[in-house]
Order: structure tokens, then C-alpha cells, then sequence
């Protein structure tokens, strides 16, 4: 992807096939936006909104390295991740959904 963010996939970090925690702990000390096609990183109740750097769900029907591809793409076109920080986004072929941190009265 050429929208000049920097990555590194689990497997440069050495986490290839690692537990789901293990993973969570180095995106958080990184703080780093987290690009998962793991469902097991849409539990609002594990991994609240505003909690965490922000998470990205793709949820390609095809899995290939360019659909994904193409949704990153259009979510990056749509906005820059830095807006996102915080929030669950879920993004498919079609539409990008943001759940975004829970503000209080005194936050707004």
C-alpha cells in the first residue's frame, strides 16, 4: 500500500501464529493502529473503544493479498488513520463501519 503509513506484519515481528494476547500486548506497547482480519479483535467488551490505539477489521470475502489490499486502500482514502485512533473500524468491499470511543457529557 503506498499511503505512506509504515507496517509490520506479525510475522516480521516474530509472532507468526502467537496467542491473540501475546499479539494485543506488542500492537499496544508499539501503539500502533492494528490491521487484523481476526474477528476475535471485534469484542467491543475485550478491546472497548478508546482503550487501544485502534483496531482495523477486514473482512474480505476473498482473502487474497490484493482484496485486502483494495480495502485498505479505499479505507485510507476515506480517512487517514490518525482520525481513527482509538476506534473499531470494520471495513468490507463495500463499507467501512467506526465505532468510535464513548465520550461523557463532561467530554463533549
Amino acid at each position: 500500500m503506498q499511503a505512506g503509513y509504515e507496517c509490520d506484519r506479525v510475522t516480521d515481528e516474530g509472532l507468526s501464529g502467537a496467542e491473540d494476547e501475546i499479539v494485543w500486548q506488542q500492537v499496544c506497547t508499539e501503539g500502533g493502529f492494528f490491521i487484523t482480519l481476526d474477528l476475535d479483535f471485534s469484542d467491543v467488551r475485550r478491546f472497548p473503544p478508546g482503550t487501544h490505539p485502534g483496531i482495523l477489521l477486514v473482512r474480505s470475502r476473498n482473502r487474497s493479498r490484493q482484496a485486502v489490499l483494495e480495502i485498505l486502500s479505499r479505507v485510507t482514502t476515506e480517512q487517514p488513520l490518525e482520525i481513527l485512533k482509538g476506534c473499531l473500524v470494520v471495513a468490507d468491499e463495500m463499507q467501512t463501519r467506526i465505532r468510535r470511543p464513548y465520550l461523557s457529557e463532561s467530554e463533549r
